[in-house]
């Protein structure tokens, strides 16, 4: 589970000073070759589900190549759930009303051995056992050159699970790490191709490069200005992208914002054992009575079911960025799908509009959030400007203020003579992005996947099925939009039909 940012350039890449000297020598234990993985990736069976269900750790599965990181456990791994356990019970977390268990939904989650009650509070974490980025290192030299340079909360707790990681046994978390993924999975390890291949008509695909490149450039930077400067602490058999890849993955899918607690972001043992569902609305939080992490169940459990919180109100394509799921079609009530609109460069005010957009803080090219229930104020602001008239450039700048979500100027304009025109521009970048969407479903099923390891084609029709839900989910909303569009212009043509049929009336009455 995690509470990443959208955009994560300003959080990972940090403006570090260059460090002057050295710190004596604490070096983590080698690693023999230390390579890819991620999040919690949960399925490693060869078969692939038609429709990959809501859970948090489930669907995190394919096994990601044949490369894995030294620590961790397989997804389903209950033997290290249970040390886990055994781990927080002896370090002070108090008996609790559910346990680990291999589960349907998610393939390990936590399940209700009590009656629980509606309304109950769950958990009782207390803050010496979740990791944050107060947390002490094993290596005390280390931890103290990241925060002399300044890194961030995420980089910072990126380079803490790794350090611990690596010291195996040594390190206070060992019970944690080894519960973790070994092989986690996410748009993080994705190829290009992969990503160009399934994702082409979804805009999820460039929020995956995005967050691939900072992942990359935030690496990058740590290695240039602190790692390289201190080899003794970050030996790059240890530090290097491919356990970078790991932890931000780990952080990714389980990190927690914790509102009580200012807003702390957190890596809560146990509680990231719970997985995700739709129907759920119940969240982690500090409960500052009990002093713990605590949930509140929104609905009765009985002994033997899966116990469920929700992962916040993101859409399909948000939970497979971070979490490497889709849930089933219809079951996600804020599900959206990134609708793309772009100004014409044959449109004679091209670059008149163009500037107001820039002022601000806007662009030629916007995405905007649609729903089944409709779509924002914004969209439809940034379509009267797309269409609007040399005649009506006064009000450039009032529509591009409106299409922006950063000023708090009045969005809900309305230009009545241009509104057809409006929504008709809507309704062709609805329909030309349906026509992508429909392109890909139709071509996937006879879509040559090119390998001939089992265990790479099992990897490759994951990532096909994964595509084939997202696309199917977001196309769904885009079906729908394109009915309302389409009644809405019938309305408008249907009423200017009849305004013109009675003055054609009246003119004939006075001949």
């Amino acid at each position: 589970m995690a509470e990443a940012s959208r955009i994560l350039h300003t959080t990972l890449i940090p403006n570090f000073s260059t460090p002057t000297h050295k710190t004596p020598c604490c070096s983590p234990r080698s690693l023999s070759h230390p390579t890819t993985s991620h999040y919690y990736s949960r399925r490693t069976t060869t078969l692939v589900r038609c429709s990959i269900s809501t859970a948090g750790d489930a669907a995190r599965t394919a096994t990601a190549a044949n490369s894995t990181i030294p620590w961790g456990c397989d997804v389903d791994s209950l033997e290290n759930a249970s040390a886990l356990q055994k781990w927080l019970s002896d370090s002070g977390l108090p008996p609790q009303k559910m346990a680990i268990e291999r589960v349907e939904v998610g393939e390990r989650g936590l399940v209700a051995l009590k009656n629980i009650r509606k309304g109950e509070k769950l958990l009782f974490l207390p803050p010496s056992l979740f990791i944050t980025a107060d947390s002490d290192w094993s290596c005390a030299e280390a931890g103290e050159v990241l925060k002399r340079n300044g890194v961030p909360d995420w980089p910072l707790l990126a380079t803490y699970l790794i350090s611990e990681a690596s010291l195996m046994k040594s390190s206070r978390w060992s019970n944690y790490i080894s519960a973790l993924p070994r092989q986690p999975y996410s748009l993080l390890y994705w190829t290009r191709s992969e990503l160009d291949k399934y994702l082409e008509a979804s805009q999820i695909r460039e929020r995956a490069i995005e967050r691939i490149n900072n992942v990359t450039g935030t690496y990058n930077d740590l290695r240039l200005r602190i790692f390289s400067q201190y080899p003794d602490l970050f030996p790059e058999e240890v530090f290097n992208m491919e356990t970078f890849k790991w932890s931000f993955g780990i952080l990714f899918s389980r990190l927690v914002r914790l509102p009580s607690m200012d807003g702390r972001v957190a890596l809560v043992p146990w509680a990231d054992m719970l997985n995700h569902s739709c129907e759920v609305d119940t969240f982690l939080d500090y409960d500052k009575s009990s002093k713990g992490v605590v949930f509140t169940t929104d609905r009765p459990y009985q002994p033997g079911e899966q116990v469920f919180i929700s992962y916040g109100k993101k859409s399909n394509g948000e939970l497979l960025l971070s979490y490497g799921f889709v849930p089933r079609e219809g079951t996600n009530p804020r599900d959206s799908v990134q609708l793309s609109l772009s100004l014409k460069k044959s449109d004679k005010c091209y670059k008149e509009k163009f500037e107001a957009l820039r002022r601000h803080g806007l662009s030629a090219s916007q995405c905007y959030p649609v729903q089944i229930t409709g779509w924002p104020l914004e969209l439809m602001a940034y379509a009267y400007l797309a269409v609007s008239p040399p005649s009506m450039n006064g009000k450039f700048d009032e529509m591009a203020a409106a299409a922006s979500n950063k000023t708090t100027s009045k969005k809900d304009i309305r230009y009545p003579e241009i509104e057809e025109q409006a929504l008709q521009f809507i309704l062709d970048s609805c329909e030309s992005s349906i026509s992508k969407y429909s392109k890909f479903i139709q071509q996937s099923g006879s879509m040559d996947l090119d390998v001939t390891s089992p265990k790479q084609l099992n990897r490759k029709l994951f990532l096909k099925q994964l595509a084939v839900d997202i696309c199917t989910s977001e196309r769904r909303i885009l079906f729908r939009s394109q009915y309302i569009l389409r009644r809405k212009l019938r309305d408008i043509r249907s009423g200017e039909l009849k305004a013109l049929n009675l003055f054609d009336g009246f003119r004939k009455l006075f001949k």
